[in-house]
């Protein structure tokens, strides 16, 4: 015979605060949205009302006015072949470093860890000489070699973790097969890695779409970002709130979808990259 768990007091409560966190939440987003459909004065006079009249003419001044259809290429390009470079990269370099634990495979790692707490505003400065010395200002390869120097080592963090839980027995196997080292890797080690590759890939494109300091200070107007081109909507004078929130909901779109389409796979990824070696 089932047993049925009694509701508690505590259990409602819990859902009760619960629903107020992901109401807390999800206010920046009905902002957004309803502040996207508005005339300015209808902004300045109360940005928590609903529109008076729902009108897409803020968004099709905005896709003029910032080029959407031109910025947003430039920010799946940017996106795409950092966050695949990362994901390549941190992948194999994680996979050596747990299946190779030498003395300089572990300093390295430690030293990698280590880049994790240090602030990017402390770089700022030595990262503009840099640039400029190597001349990568200005030039796409430039930002992608940026975002792959801050971004690998979480990356790298994350498949070191969930690269432990996988059996070495299956990369054995395959040795005896006579499949080489990066036969193994690619056929069959990497094909295991996809919870923790779609964590990776989701946590990247989140921060690099996002991302606006980094594009200002290497690339700036010569290759466009969205949140580089949303910034001409304020200027020293004057503030096109209108504008700017539609957008913002523009650019938020592909992003959101993207985010719901490969969610599932956060748990999953990080749980499993929590296994102790």
């Amino acid at each position: 015979m089932e047993t049925t768990k009694r509701y508690s007091t505590g259990l409602l409560i819990a859902e009760i605060v619960a629903i107020l966190l992901a109401l807390l939440f999800l206010s920046p987003f009905y902002f957004l949205i309803i502040n996207a459909f508005k005339k300015l004065r209808e902004i300045l006079l109360n940005a928590a009302k609903f529109p008076e009249v729902f009108s897409f003419a803020n968004f099709k001044k905005a896709w003029v006015a910032i080029d959407f259809p031109v910025v947003l290429m430039h920010s799946l390009v940017v996106t795409s072949l950092s966050v695949i470079g990362l994901v390549v990269l941190a992948s194999m370099m994680a996979y050596r470093i747990v299946r190779r634990p030498t003395v300089f495979n572990k300093i390295l790692f430690t030293v990698l860890i280590s880049a994790m707490i240090i602030p990017f505003q402390s770089v700022m400065l030595p990262l503009m000489r840099i640039t400029a010395l190597f001349e990568l200002r200005g030039e796409v390869y430039g930002i992608v070699i940026c975002y792959l120097g801050f971004g690998i080592s979480l990356s790298m963090f994350l498949y070191h973790g969930f690269i432990k839980s996988v059996p070495r027995e299956v990369e054995e196997a395959a040795v005896v097969d006579g499949c080489s080292p990066y036969g193994v890797f690619i056929r069959i080690v990497f094909p295991l890695l996809k919870p923790i590759t779609a964590t990776v890939i989701i946590l990247n494109v989140l921060w690099i779409w996002n991302d606006y300091l980094l594009p200002v200070l290497v690339v700036n107007n010569t290759f466009t970002t969205i949140p580089i081109a949303i910034q001409k909507f304020f200027g020293q004078y004057t503030r096109k709130w209108d504008l700017a929130m539609a957008a913002l909901t523009l650019s938020t779109i592909p992003i959101v979808l993207f985010f719901l389409s490969l969610q599932k796979y956060i748990v999953e990824g990080i749980t499993a990259g929590s296994v102790k070696g």
